[in-house]
């Protein structure tokens, strides 16, 4: 009869573990919703800031302005698009595009077509142009539109979203000029959600996330022919989604419904409904051995088996009490935190803790490249501010002191300001565009021009460049601070003949470029350092130049691009930039 106790307590012990189990896969799925949400967020916030560079974009503004205006109609359209194009490339999910004029005009760079003539998207869309063009520029905020439709181009099909903001002139805010429409691939939002999903090999889902929009449509699923498909009206409750959601899932046969667990969270921000889907049956199964050997141990063990239930429980429990105080912690913004890798935790536990750690650092992650990315855009912006100087008033006064130089028989200063007023204009116009590397190296002769004017020619230069390479192309004075830095810092306190020396060569998939002087050089484990991008407190004058310009090579071509500088104190130093070659 002391049996029967003991057997007791282990039934209740078991329905006590397995309701504590199935709260707390409660609550870490919800936790998972809202990460899934939040990184989600991320993704399009940064989407977002590209869409603001564009609608923003003075360029962009001066050329919509001159389409409605019917001023060179064609080129205007035509510069447009590749004004689009370079926006296009900036991000590898978007796949259109689009700029909608007050006249009536589309102007897209699509990635999908390929084609200037045919939109991939617009003429299938639910609403006209003339419809999307009065929706936008009448809200004063970004408009979003889910995903709907698919896209059929060739024998693939495509599912977008859009996110869209009428055209701002900050001379004009009132102005309605056109609006831009930047068209994602919808798989970037299939790629966060179902990062853990786990199909079964009869075709049915273990688990499962997918979007829906605020208007009960599907805007992202693993199978993306779903898309658009209604699941339940803008007014169900949170209880009636789940439950339409779960019916879906079922009908369809994407689900087993016999241990079906369905959750969802909205997000007010996003107007998006998070929806998690898991078929619970080997979890319960795996309950339901436990129970069985809980009896028998019961039956066999006797009195001792108190303890070990005792002991048992304290430990499932405080690891599951651990699991979701750390949840807890990082619902209230604390991404810093991890549960504990502990060796003696129990194994479904210590897996939830692993992937909840991994995701943890992934979300991480994300935020820290998207700060850096905020970071760089501010800098951008700073550098556009400063750089508002009127080039045309520094060219016209330029032009006026050339022809007074002129006027007095002064040809030397004549073709020096010339020179300056042709570097000046290179530099001015887009600084951070591609040229061709004979641009590049016509303008490095101007400058070099300069510099042995002003150093009234007390040094000398050779310039070779191989005739294959000049059509490449290269960022925008890339090199130009390692000349300059062997010019003004190199031959420093040399007393022999000063000589400078720039090939540019490669082979068919990089291009190198070799800078070489006989100046005074310096110690090779400073040049070590050098090249790393470092700068230590005694180069910090010399050779700040040389390392912000290495740091720029690597933030164009990243693990591309190598520099090597080689130099011996008295011998010179010789700088070997690799870039990859890009027609």
């Amino acid at each position: 009869m002391s049996i029967i106790p003991l057997i007791g307590i282990g039934i209740w012990t078991y329905k006590n573990t397995s309701g504590i189990v199935n709260d707390n896969v409660k609550t870490f799925t919800y936790a998972n919703l809202t990460q899934t949400s939040k990184t989600a967020a991320v993704s399009i916030e940064a989407y977002h800031a590209l869409l603001y560079q564009i609608f923003t974009d003075e360029n962009i503004v001066a050329l919509t302005d001159k389409i409605n205006s019917g001023q060179d109609l064609a080129v205007s359209k035509n510069q447009l698009r590749r004004a689009l194009r370079g926006y296009a490339s900036a991000k590898p999910d978007i796949q259109s595009i689009t700029i909608l004029t007050a006249s009536g005009e589309a102007v897209f760079y699509d990635m999908i077509t390929a084609a200037t003539t045919k939109n991939s998207w617009l003429d299938g869309f639910r609403l006209s142009q003339r419809e999307i063009f009065q929706q936008i520029s009448g809200t004063a905020g970004t408009v979003m539109y889910s995903t709907q439709y698919a896209t059929t181009q060739g024998n693939n099909d495509y599912y977008l979203f859009h996110m869209a903001n009428r055209i701002i002139d900050y001379k004009k805010v009132k102005k309605r000029n056109g609006v831009v429409i930047v068209s994602i691939d919808e798989r970037m939002l299939n790629d966060i959600c179902n990062e853990d999903t786990v199909r079964m090999e009869d075709g049915r889902y273990q688990t499962m996330n997918f979007i829906a929009d605020g208007e009960g449509r599907i805007c992202s699923f693993d199978d993306p022919a779903r898309c658009g498909t209604k699941l339940w009206g803008k007014k169900d409750t949170q209880e009636e989604k789940v439950r339409k959601a779960k019916q879906f899932l079922e009908a369809e046969g994407y689900m087993s419904g016999e241990h079906l667990a369905v959750q969802a969270y909205y997000d007010e921000k996003l107007d998006f409904t998070f929806v998690n889907a898991s078929n619970q049956a080997a979890t319960l199964s795996q309950l339901r051995q436990q129970r069985t050997i809980i009896c028998l141990i019961v039956i066999l063990s006797g009195a001792a088996l108190v303890i070990i239930i005792h002991f048992t429980v304290a430990h499932l429990t405080g690891s599951i009490y651990r699991v979701v105080a750390t949840m807890k912690n990082v619902e209230e913004g604390g991404l810093a935190q991890r549960i504990p890798d502990e060796k003696r935790m129990p194994t479904e536990i210590e897996l939830i803790a692993r992937q909840f750690n991994h995701m943890l650092s992934k979300v991480e992650e994300s935020m820290d490249k998207e700060r850096e990315a905020v970071v760089r855009q501010k800098n951008a912006e700073i550098a556009a501010l400063e750089a508002q100087i009127n080039p045309h008033f520094l060219y016209n006064i330029l032009d006026t002191i050339n022809w007074m130089a002129i006027d007095k028989d002064e040809y030397e200063i004549s073709n020096t300001i010339n020179s300056l007023a042709q570097i000046l204009r290179y530099g001015l116009d887009k600084s951070n565009s591609m040229v061709e590397i004979r641009r590049e190296v016509e303008w490095l002769r101007q400058y070099i021009f300069l510099q042995q004017t002003r150093l009234k020619n007390t040094f000398e230069c050779q310039i070779n460049a191989e005739p294959g390479i000049l059509g490449c192309r290269i960022h925008k004075l890339l090199f130009q601070p390692f000349v300059e830095n062997a010019i003004l810092h190199g031959f420093e306190g040399v007393n022999r003949t000063h000589i400078l020396k720039i090939s540019i060569d490669g082979d068919e998939d990089r291009i190198r470029i070799r800078i070489q002087d006989n100046g005074k050089g310096m110690p090779q484990e400073k040049a070590d350092r050098l090249a790393a991008g470092e700068t230590a407190e005694d180069q910090e004058r010399t050779h700040i130049g040389v390392s912000n310009a290495i740091g720029r090579l690597k933030m164009y071509y990243e693990e591309e691009a190598q520099a090597e500088i080689k130099s011996c104190p008295g011998e010179g130093t010789e700088i070997t930039l690799w870039i990859p070659r890009m027609e």
